[in-house]
């Protein structure tokens, strides 16, 4: 059983994974009261039955393969299940969501275990998890899923850009485990169709993000209508200032479990990086290149804009390429269709904007490419945490105009990167073939081009009647226009003006002459000068 802590004082933390090196201490990023706990791979492969996870969570998971645990769930779980507030800290695809997705499933009731009816009220969730993108909502209530298919836990998703009636039917059938989005969970408690009054375990998951997507208020907003008795599972990547300061404010002696030690490289080192200098009319050329380069298989590229994701995947998939967006011009029915459709691996290339950077959780991404340089390093880290996950192997391409050479060396030199200089390359560099193992001689295209849509005939103008040669006295020739059969001839100029004048009961009178008036200074003729 996990030890409690007093501020200011290390003790061991009984339960960890056998064989893994445990060190206790105060952390210097966060609050006296937290407690550390880093790792290394353990030597001997433990077994999520000797961490203490009952049977039916373990016979869960060994369906599906998962047999051993990975650092972060060695560490995180015996602490978990205990009931100790936690803050979990690893990198991206290390497997966060079972770190506390076991744990939590292990401190609720489930409807098979004896006594249900007794320890928890009627169609009131007994755990929340909170994310800050409906896609990793989804992932991590799959996950969750997975890992209860013999106790049947009841998990209910819930986010915007769907209907209520759904979610709020669910709920009130009743649910175990509600993940959610911050702004939708809000919604339904304010619509008192959401009642988190029998919460045990409150997750955070990707807090940083959350806090970086102006979540704080809603966050707060929902915590406060939780039992303060609760259990607080905070996890992130990164421990900014914000997270800090949740952690200070909701989390009670939380201990802070590290996955790594804090010199780590905060990227995925199974992950082999390149950066390239490009021009951006090259690079769908490269991009077609690169997804036919020597292992490559799902690739997910990040683009900046909704524009460009949607402009991209028009272009590959004009080249011949299996194609499939995301990006927040789709409503959720397009979205969720194309990244199950990419999970499936009906589709072999993704584009996508930010809004996939976290959440995407799908095996066998080889390659991941920034379209183009991204705006800070956190952005950079959880993009090309999208491959290498589960100790895979994986490769991350970003491409860098000129414009952005200042923006991208900042972000080498906050995360080490190595790329100060990137080489000026073009889709027909040897360095790219090289490289990224492309075959000599291979084009961006794998489809002959549409051939272009004929254009419509122009209408042909009429033209007027031919004219008449007629040849002169003085010998020179002339056109005469040729009057059309009907036509009236054209009565010559003359210089008085014809007028219609209407008469005294509305009916035109006959046309009247109009005598020109004169110019002034001209003397009056005979008859004016009778008159």
């Amino acid at each position: 059983m996990a030890t409690s802590f007093a501020a200011g004082v290390g003790v061991p933390i009984s339960g960890l994974a056998a064989g893994a090196r445990k060190a206790i201490a105060l952390s210097d990023i966060a609050t006296e009261d937290l407690q550390v706990a880093e790792s290394q791979t353990p030597e001997v492969q433990t077994t999520f039955a000797d961490l203490g996870v009952i049977p039916e969570t373990v016979e869960a998971l060994a369906s599906v393969g998962i047999l051993h645990p990975f650092p972060i769930q060695s560490l995180a779980i015996p602490i978990a299940v205990n009931g100790t507030d936690m803050i979990g800290q690893a990198r991206t695809g290390t497997g966060k969501t079972l770190a506390f997705g076991v744990s939590l499933l292990q401190r609720i009731v489930a409807r098979s275990d004896e006594g249900y009816a007794d320890h928890h009220p009627k169609g009131k969730p007994q755990a929340l998890v909170m994310c800050p993108t409906r896609e990793l909502a989804l992932q991590v209530a799959d996950d969750l899923e997975v890992a209860s298919t013999v106790r049947k836990v009841r998990v209910l998703t819930v986010y915007g850009g769907v209907g209520y009636d759904l979610q709020t039917n669910t709920l009130t059938t009743g649910v175990d485990v509600v993940v959610g989005t911050p702004g939708r969970l809000l919604d339904l408690v304010t619509r008192r169709s959401l009642d988190l009054s029998a919460v045990k375990v409150l997750v955070l998951d990707e807090a940083d993000e959350m806090l970086d997507m102006g979540f704080l208020p809603d966050v707060e907003r929902l915590i406060s209508k939780t039992p303060p008795t609760r259990q607080t599972l905070l996890f992130s990547a990164t421990m900014p200032s914000a997270v800090v300061g949740l952690a200070r404010m909701y989390l009670n002696q939380p201990v802070n479990v590290r996955a790594e030690t804090q010199d780590a490289s905060v990227t995925v080192p199974e992950v082999d990086q390149f950066v390239y200098q490009a021009h951006d009319l090259d690079k769908p050329e490269i991009i077609g290149r690169l997804l036919q380069a020597e292992g490559c298989t799902k690739t997910i590229i990040f683009t900046r804009t909704k524009r460009s994701a949607q402009r991209l995947t028009d272009e590959l998939t004009d080249r011949g390429f299996s194609v499939g967006s995301l990006h927040g011009d789709l409503n959720q029915v397009l979205r969720e269709k194309s990244l199950k459709r990419f999970h499936e691996g009906k589709v072999d290339v993704l584009v996508a904007t930010d809004v996939a950077a976290r959440g995407i959780d799908v095996t066998g991404v080889s390659h991941v490419v920034n379209y183009e340089c991204t705006d800070d390093d956190k952005t950079y880290v959880h993009r090309i945490g999208r491959t290498g996950r589960a100790g895979a192997k994986g490769v991350a391409v970003t491409l860098v105009d000129w414009a952005d050479m200042t923006r991208w060396k900042v972000i080498n030199k906050t995360l080490d990167l190595g790329f100060p200089e990137p080489p000026e390359t073009y889709s027909t560099s040897h360095h790219l073939f090289t490289d990224l193992g492309i075959e000599p001689g291979t084009k961006g295209r794998i489809a002959p081009p549409k051939p272009a849509e004929p254009r419509e005939p122009r209408p042909q103008r009429e033209r007027g009647p031919k004219a008449d040669r007629v040849e002169t006295t003085d010998g020179r020739v002339r056109r005469q226009r040729r009057r059309r059969s009907g036509d009236k001839p054209v009565q010559p100029e003359t210089t008085e003006a014809v007028t219609s004048e209407p008469t005294v009961d509305g009916a035109s009178d006959k046309p009247r002459r109009r005598r020109r008036r004169r110019s002034s200074g001209t003397k009056p003729t005979q008859s004016s000068a009778a008159e």
